[in-house]
């Protein structure tokens, strides 16, 4: 059963930073793109960055460029994100996703497995 949990979300104060894992089981990890999305509350779900199946590519939304960096490690299964400089905007249920399409805009429809979400708070 193709699975994908995230973890490391919480509550940090502005200007703060958290690291998002996300492990994978029943998948062939390391042949699949990974990206993050994020939804806020009343908000649609947005792309925040994605990594291709080697970790040579990687795109990263305009809001969080400079500030977030997505990784992986394929001998764990594990993808990453780490959050810098968290802005209360930031704030958001932050989603795992596995086998979609990387390109400078992530389309939701295109990714094939979603983990649960962790939540990240931000506050000013």
């Amino acid at each position: 059963q193709p699975q994908v949990v995230e973890s490391g979300g919480g509550w940090v104060q502005a200007g703060g930073s958290l690291r998002l894992s996300c492990t994978a089981s029943g998948l062939n990890f390391g042949d699949l793109n990974m990206a993050w999305f994020r939804q806020a509350p009343g908000e649609e779900r947005e792309g925040v960055s994605c990594i291709g199946w080697s970790g040579d590519y990687r795109t990263y939304a305009d809001s969080v460029k400079g500030r977030f960096t997505i990784s992986r490690d394929n001998a764990k299964n594990t993808l990453y994100l780490q959050m810098n400089s968290l802005k209360p905007e930031d704030t958001a249920m932050y989603y795992c996703a596995a086998g979609g399409f990387c390109g400078t805009v992530l389309r939701e429809y295109s990714w094939n497995y979603w983990g649960q979400g962790t939540q990240v708070s931000v506050s000013s």
